[in-house]
């Protein structure tokens, strides 16, 4: 089955799928022991590969090949990437589209904002004129074979949301996402004009929306929940920490005896993994 057929059946399952943000190989690799799905975060992907925050600095080449690496590391995962705006304009969002497709996505979010753009959870947002942006989103949508198309929209004042989101369930996208979205009683009403379309839910620390498990989305019928950067956000905190103590140690490292401590045998371990899924099998000759 090719990937977006198994995106889109998950997504379909009941309850709500959850993907987890990640931002390199090594927060991959640890996010895939425990979860199946895959985000590839723009707030992620743009701090760690540019030290930068995002608001549109990120190459679409750079998210090609970063997906072109965790697909061959992770074949059995489900892989939704963060496409902002499709890069510009329409021609080069299909063209990102079809290569990401090619390479093993699971499916693409793409959204209506202009540049310069900001995270759906900052300030500052401004949003294409809604002909524009359906035009770009229909270009994705012929140009995609299987790939699951997420369109979402930034918009901030209810009235728009829900104009824009009845829209966006109107075309063949595959889900819907309304991202920022500040409240419990705004899901339910998105989900009244959208109808039977799914809901996607992004959650991100610190930002607009409200923090709800699995089950709390599930019971409002939320169908999938992406996680932006909860590896970013801890690794940050415990590279902080770490460095912290180092300094305070006078430059010893800690011990090893700690509960939870990662040394260079567990580390080699994981990645050891991520190896043998990319190995080629051996071939036996016989006769």
């Amino acid at each position: 089955m090719a990937f977006g057929s198994r995106l889109r059946e998950q997504i379909a399952a009941q309850g709500t799928t959850p993907l987890i943000g990640v931002y390199d190989m090594y927060s991959a690799s640890i996010a895939a022991r425990h979860y199946d799905g895959l985000f590839v975060s723009g707030f992620g992907f743009a701090a760690a590969y540019y030290g930068l925050p995002d608001i549109g600095f990120i190459a679409w080449p750079d998210i090609v090949a970063f997906v072109q690496r965790l697909r061959g590391a992770f074949p059995g995962h489900h892989l939704l990437v963060d496409i902002d705006d499709g890069y510009t304009d329409p021609e080069v969002a299909g063209l990102v589209v079809e290569t990401l497709e090619r390479l093993g996505a699971s499916g693409v979010i793409l959204e209506d904002q202009q540049r310069p753009r900001r995270c759906g959870h900052a300030d500052g947002k401004r949003i294409l004129p809604l002909a524009e942006y359906l035009d770009k989103l229909e270009m994705v949508l012929e140009t995609r074979r299987d790939l699951v198309v997420v369109a979402r929209t930034d918009a901030t004042e209810e009235q728009e949301i829900l104009a824009r989101a009845k829209a966006l369930a109107a075309t063949s996208a595959d889900v819907v996402l309304v991202d920022g979205v500040r409240s419990v009683e705004s899901i339910q009403r998105i989900q009244d004009v959208i109808g039977d379309k799914p809901l996607l839910f992004n959650q991100i620390a610190g930002g607009r929306s409200p923090r709800l498990s699995l089950a709390e989305l599930s019971e409002l019928g939320v169908d999938a929940a992406i996680y932006s950067t909860p590896c970013l956000f801890a690794a940050h905190e415990a590279i902080e920490a770490s460095l912290t103590g180092l300094r305070e140690s006078g430059g010893r490292l800690p011990s090893m005896d700690r509960a939870g401590a990662v040394g260079v045998e567990a580390a080699t371990e994981l990645l050891e993994k991520n190896l043998a899924r990319t190995r080629p099998p051996e071939v036996r000759v016989t006769g």
